[in-house]
């Protein structure tokens, strides 16, 4: 079998229209039991492009994304339903809502807005990171375990500092098996490892888990690197902030927060 051949792994596999099976590398973080949030968010992405598909080719672009994380995904068959909340030619809200054992764990929400040529008025900050081919790549599993962290490169533009870091991540795992997904689908699937690349405080010490994320674009990214510009916030009452500039290699396309419940983990004796 020649190397073009051989499949790639996946973090999903399809059971049918509706329902997937994450693999071993969709485990989590903080419990290997759980999913880590990153590749279900992109695969909600998946679930609202199928969704969108069905019905006629409008042009509208999906222009922010917002999840909210009801409760512990654990490493098991999930269920999305996506429904369109608001219709329209110019403006649409869809909601995605995913199920684990019958009961919702994440509801997302997203806006989509029409695609105009703006070009003559576009303007803003347009930094851009250094190539990702320039740069080595971090063992981010020795700071974090499970398969999801173990499945990514990473690699950052400077050192990681405790709060502060901007790297490159990308996958070389299909989002589902056998499935073409949309290069936005596979973008998404990466923002949430934000919370993880900065970490303020080791995480076998406090714990930090986000309850949401928020991604506002201004433009479709592109190519197959995620690009994270990330502050983390720890406050003074239990409660932290991970803020984020997304970038792909043409520089930056948007934004993503993440807010934190911050909390000390018990000391083993």
């Amino acid at each position: 079998m020649s190397l073009s051949t051989v499949p790639r792994g996946s973090y999903f596999e399809p059971i049918d229209d509706h329902r997937y099976k994450p693999t071993a590398h969709a485990g989590g973080a903080w419990d290997p039991d759980e999913q880590h949030f990153s590749p279900l968010g992109g695969l909600v992405a998946h679930a609202i492009d199928r969704h969108r598909a069905a019905g006629p080719d409008d042009g509208l672009v999906l222009s922010r994304i917002s999840y909210d994380i009801l409760g512990r995904p654990a490493l098991d068959e999930c269920e999305i339903r996506v429904e369109t909340v608001r219709p329209g030619r110019t403006i649409e809200l869809v909601e995605a809502v995913v199920r684990i054992a019958g009961r919702p764990v994440v509801r997302a929400r997203a806006w989509l807005l029409a695609g105009l040529d703006t070009t003559g008025v576009a303007g803003g900050p347009d930094d851009r990171l250094a190539a990702p081919e320039s740069l080595a790549s971090w063992r981010m599993s020795d700071v974090w375990p499970g398969g999801y962290i173990a499945s990514v490169d990473v690699r950052p533009v400077a050192p990681p500092r405790p709060g502060r870091t901007t790297a490159w991540i990308s996958t070389p795992l299909d989002l589902v098996a056998g499935v073409q997904v949309s290069p936005l689908a596979s973008y998404l699937a990466l923002v949430d490892t934000a919370n993880g690349i900065a970490a303020r405080q080791p995480p076998g010490r406090w714990m930090f888990p986000n309850v949401d994320l928020t991604v506002h674009l201004h433009r479709q990214p592109r190519g197959e690197w995620t690009g994270l510009d990330t502050t983390v916030t720890f406050g003074p009452t239990g409660q932290g902030l991970t803020s984020t500039v997304l970038h792909d290699v043409d520089g930056p396309v948007g934004r993503a927060e993440q807010i934190l419940t911050v909390r000390p983990l018990p000391v083993t004796p």
